[in-house]
């Protein structure tokens, strides 16, 4: 047994010498200290790569078809009233939609942008008391005055049917939509007479309006605009019905409190969120040319998340009056990358972390001893010379 333990002690590769031999330097003092600080800091820099998460980027080619883009928007108008406001999309395989409201909703804001409470007859903070006695028929009747079950109401030349009826001001409205006809004048319009609306429209006067809601669009490009009334097309060209009851133009500063194109990817912000314009020349549309990235994010914990970030660029474009009333609003015009990101979140393992540390620890000591050696070495060869009177 002690010719084993004897020949494996004539393996070990750390001679120890005897303390009687130690020699101890300043310059190997200081020496020692640099390192350590250095394996230090290095180590605590190396804990916190391994104790963190990193992100690895990958760009190929989206070779996906079809599917839909979900568009979430919160932006807010401080002077164009809600019973105005709508809003349409459309995209370039040629489907389009008008006045949408399904899963959009919309607060009225006073001029000093505090949200007005709605009262439950739908007129909104209280005004006169006679227009607030019209709401209450119409809840009774299906929103219309009329007491016979029978009724049918005009449609004013916009039917398409002889048969069909417009028994509220909206549906007149979306009769004459339908036509391509602009409905610019509804005190002429009996139904939206006797339902108020022109009062409802001018008790907003002065108020503003956040929308805010979700869009699923074809994921194709694009575009979803807001504008002071309902659209409707005449020929080629896309026009909006402006009823002239509150001024000849409309202001349409506002504000974007988000926008984005999917669900949100931790890290990522969306650059609209928070910008805010406001209106200077008298009349035009207001465009944003938007750049969707479709962005795959893959999370450390297995969660994938399908989104998409963009880019964008803002114009706005002026109009003379005789342009005014087709172009007014806010426009977002969004196209579609052909590239597809991957965001992927990586961890270290704990034996990359443990190799790095090892080799943190002994490449510094190795340096440090190298550095050591040399300065001895050197001090002693200088100091041999000056004793042999050799040196200068």
């Amino acid at each position: 047994m002690e010719r084993v333990f004897s020949k494996l002690r004539n393996l070990d590769a750390y001679p120890k010498i005897n303390e009687d031999f130690y020699n101890r330097t300043l310059s190997g003092g200081i020496i020692t200290l640099v390192a350590s600080i250095i394996m230090l800091v290095l180590f605590v820099n190396e804990l916190g790569l391994y104790i963190h998460s990193y992100t690895e980027t990958q760009l190929v080619v989206d070779t996906s078809r079809g599917g839909k883009l979900h568009i979430h928007f919160d932006i807010t108008f401080p002077a164009v009233p809600c019973s105005l406001l709508s809003l349409d999309a459309r995209d370039i395989s040629g489907e389009e939609h008008f006045d949408i409201r399904h899963d959009i909703f919309k607060k009225r804001i006073d001029s000093h942008g505090a949200v007005i409470e709605v009262r439950q007859d739908g007129i909104g903070a209280p005004k006169a008391h006679a227009f607030m006695n019209i709401e209450k028929p119409l809840q009774r009747h299906g929103g219309r005055l009329e007491h016979n079950e029978t009724y049918c109401g005009s449609c004013f030349g916009a039917e398409t049917a002889d048969d069909e009826c417009c028994n509220s001001c909206e549906e007149v409205r979306e009769a004459y939509r339908k036509r391509g006809w602009g409905m610019t004048n509804p005190d002429l319009i009996d139904q939206c007479k006797r339902e108020g609306f022109v009062q409802k429209i001018k008790d907003e006067e002065g108020e503003g309006c956040n929308i805010h809601g979700s869009l699923e669009v074809n994921k194709v490009a694009g575009n979803f605009h807001f504008a002071a009334g309902k659209s409707f097309h005449q020929s080629t060209f896309q026009l909006f019905e402006l009823i002239s009851l509150q001024s000849d133009t409309y202001n349409i500063s506002h504000r974007v409190n988000k926008l984005a194109f999917g669900d949100s990817i931790p890290g990522v912000v969306n650059p609209l969120d928070g910008v805010q314009w406001t209106q200077e020349a008298q009349n035009g549309m207001y465009q944003y040319f938007i750049k969707v990235v479709p962005t795959i994010y893959k999370g450390v914990r297995g969660r994938t998340i399908d989104s998409n970030q963009f880019s964008v660029t803002e114009h706005f474009k002026g109009s003379d009056l005789g342009l005014f009333q087709s172009i007014t609003g806010v426009y977002f015009f969004y196209d579609l990358s052909p590239i597809k990101v991957t965001f992927t979140e990586e961890h270290v393992s704990f034996f990359h972390f443990l190799t790095n540390v090892c080799a943190i620890i002994g490449g510094v000591f190795t340096v440090a001893g190298i550095l050591d050696a040399c300065i001895y070495h050197s001090q002693k060869a200088i100091k041999k010379k000056v004793e042999l009177g050799k040196f200068g």
